[in-house]
């Protein structure tokens, strides 16, 4: 095989330029004449609108040009006329130029009467004079103002428009009305050349806001209705349902037809071309086509240009290819006699890798310094297992990692703890670890309440039984959470567990229950005020005694916010849920530093013996923020949790648990008025000045 020859990735990189040439060339061809037809397209559109523009207003002058006839005449007829017992004669005479101009004409007094009925420069009787002509008369003696009929009449040859002009005289008073009658297709409104030159694919119509047809290059179909019209019929039943014609000119395209109109504005009508899209489109096609023809020629020619090219860049790469494999046969075959180092010293030399500038040779350079990191790399990943192991070797509590609900990774400790060795743990399902209820029943309906827990909480905080290696039973204190915050429990957790087995055993006493809340398992509220007691009378007697000052640690009350919202809406079950969790993570936060107690509803207080005030106001922050991340999910509705918290230093001169307590509740106090989720600080000095605050706001 020749060395300049590419290979397989070459090969399909080179078919894929191919391919994007090819691609970019067709839609870039594609564009331009998609954006070429586009536009002339538009210039057709735009000249046949400006073309019926152009009929509209030639339309809207001939209105205006018989108004103004009318208006001429209008001014010839004086009152004395109009008084005339037989006036007909005198008017003919008088409107004879008029007459040339209108078909018929008529004049009316103030009070209705005709006075001449004029009709083709003869007199009519004014009886003949159609009732619609009688009401626009009638029309305008009452409104004083032109109007412009709609189409009377129901025949081609008797169809014709009325215009009227009231009879002012003095002060504009009407004194009657005088109106001119042309007929639809005359020569000074609607003639049948205005429709001309007839195309097959193009009409020019006129018709009215009500959809009969004025004019159309086919003369039969004058007076017809536009719903019979092809590629106007659906397109006028849309302007009907949006209100009417547009007082614009407008285009659009509707079932293969472009349809330009433009209102007539004094009579409301509408002059409408319509053309065949497609026979607009056919000369632009073709002009796509010969670009087409170009544009692919042009395309080959660069393709194969591109390709040679491509293959002359191409070549060191696949050098570079030919000496990569050489190198992994020579290594195959030195593999069973050469030793690791003498195998590293291989990849590492330089005279196995092909030189080459630009790509082959930073690939070189770069395989070389991934070997090095990959060394340095795997010096730092045994270094970290080490101390991972030491960690698991000498931590004093338990500490397990799972993985799809088995076990991964377990301490030394845990193995003690539950009495199995580290082989026996790894992989052993989680759920065979848990023992069954204290009132009996499957270990499964633990193992669903740890489940459970994660989906409510996020996490887990409390005790549950596990099932030792000798079957007996372990009760422990577990902390759970994901490895993941994102991920389901499934993926990942880390299990740190403390064996409560002894303290769950005191717990069974009967002291023991009378000294804790039965829901909260912490300090009720009487044995933590005699604990209180204990230690305001401890700090009293030494400092009596010299041998200290007289503060004893810092007291913190804390009032839940919005945890009354769980039991509306969840119910008290969820509620006492709620309570059990926020009394493990509290107890979990001060642990080693203090005690926690339950003094009822959803107040608790914690004592910090020996604390200053600002590490307590540190330690009040840092519950508050606990809390608040708390995101608890009853029936599946995520619930938002907070604390308000009050501090006060605890002063044994003070000598009153009532007192302290009564100035904790105090600071609580002031966080709820503060906005809730607070933490506020006060000082002994201060409790005098909150309690009198608070018994006035209270009244």
């Amino acid at each position: 095989m020749a060395s300049w020859l590419p290979g397989p990735l070459v090969r399909k990189m080179l078919v894929v330029a191919c391919l994007a040439i090819v691609l970019a060339g067709a839609v870039a061809a594609a564009l331009v004449s998609y954006l070429a037809g586009q536009d002339s397209m538009q210039r057709l559109v735009s000249q046949q609108d400006d073309e019926v523009e152009l009929v509209a207003r030639l339309l809207a002058s001939k209105i205006e040009q018989s108004q103004k006839v009318l208006a001429t005449a209008a001014e010839d007829v004086s009152p004395q006329i109009l008084q005339e017992v037989a006036p007909s004669q005198h008017l003919l005479q008088q409107m004879l130029p008029t007459l040339r101009f209108f078909d018929a004409m008529q004049v009316a007094r103030k009070d209705g009467t005709l006075v001449a009925n004029l009709r083709l420069g003869e007199v009519d009787k004014p009886s003949n004079l159609d009732p619609p002509e009688r009401d626009y008369l009638l029309r305008t003696l009452v409104e004083g103002k032109p109007l412009v009929s709609s189409l009377i009449g129901a025949r081609r040859d008797d169809a014709r428009i009325m215009f009227t002009m009231p009879l002012l005289h003095g002060q504009g008073r009407v004194i009657g009305a005088i109106a001119g009658v042309m007929r639809l297709q005359s020569q000074g409104l609607l003639p049948h050349s205005l429709a001309l030159p007839a195309r097959s694919d193009s009409r020019l119509i006129v018709l009215t806001q009500e959809g009969v047809i004025l004019s159309h290059p086919q003369r039969e179909r004058v007076l017809g209705s536009v719903r019979d019209e092809p590629g106007l019929a659906a397109l006028f039943a849309r302007w009907q349902q949006d209100g009417g014609f547009s007082a614009q000119r407008h285009s659009s395209e509707q079932d293969g037809y472009v349809v330009s109109a433009s209102p007539v504005a004094m009579p409301q009508w509408l002059v409408v071309r319509i053309s065949d899209a497609q026979s607009m489109r056919a000369p632009l096609l073709g002009g796509a086509r010969r670009v087409g023809a170009v544009v692919g020629a042009a395309i080959a020619l660069v393709m194969a240009c591109a390709a040679l090219l491509m293959l002359w860049l191409a070549r060191p790469l696949a050098l570079l290819r030919r000496q990569a494999l050489a190198l992994l046969e020579q290594q195959a075959r030195e593999q069973g006699a050469a030793g690791m180092h003498e195998r590293a010293d291989l990849g590492a030399d330089a005279g196995h890798w092909p030189h080459a500038q630009g790509e082959v040779d930073d690939v070189v350079r770069a395989c070389r310094q991934l070997i090095a990191r990959r060394l340095v790399s795997q010096h730092n990943w045994d270094m970290v297992v080490r101390q991972l192991r030491a960690v698991l070797e000498h931590a004093p509590m338990g500490i397990v990692l799972t993985r799809g609900d088995h076990v991964e990774i377990v301490s030394q400790q845990g193995c003690r703890m539950l009495g199995y060795t580290t082989r026996e743990l790894q992989q052993l399902p989680l759920q065979a670890l848990f023992a069954p209820p204290e009132g009996g029943g499957d270990s499964r309906a633990t193992f669903e309440q740890v489940h459970q827990a994660f989906s409510v909480h996020g996490a887990f905080e409390g005790e549950f039984p596990l099932l030792r290696k000798d079957g007996t039973t372990l009760w422990v204190r577990a902390q759970g959470r994901t490895t993941n915050p994102h991920e389901h429990v499934t993926r990942g957790t880390v299990w740190v567990l403390e064996d409560c087995t002894a303290a769950r055993e005191a717990r069974q006493q009967t002291h023991w229950e009378h000294n804790h809340d039965a829901l909260t398992q912490l300090l009720n509220r009487g044995a933590f005020e005699q604990r209180l007691q204990r230690l305001l009378d401890e700090r009293a007697q030494r400092v009596g005694n010299g041998a200290g000052d007289a503060g004893a640690g810092v007291l913190l009350f804390l009032d839940m916010d919005y945890l009354t919202v769980i039991n509306d809406l969840a119910g008290h079950a969820a509620g006492d849920d709620a309570l059990r969790y926020l009394a493990r993570l509290i107890e979990s936060e001060v642990r080693q530093q203090g005690w926690a107690a339950r003094l009822g509803g959803d107040e608790f207080a914690v004592l910090l013996p020996g604390c200053t005030l600002e590490r307590g106001r540190a330690m009040a922050e840092q519950l508050r923020a606990a809390i608040a991340a708390w995101e608890p999910a009853y029936q599946g509705r995520s619930f938002t949790v907070g604390v308000s918290i009050g501090v006060v230093a605890v002063d044994a001169r003070q000598g009153r648990v009532a007192t302290l307590l009564h100035q904790a509740d105090m600071a609580c106090y002031a966080a709820k008025r503060a906005g809730r989720n607070q933490v506020v600080v006060l000082p002994a000095g201060q409790a005098a000045t909150a309690s009198a605050t608070a018994a006035v706001a209270s009244k």
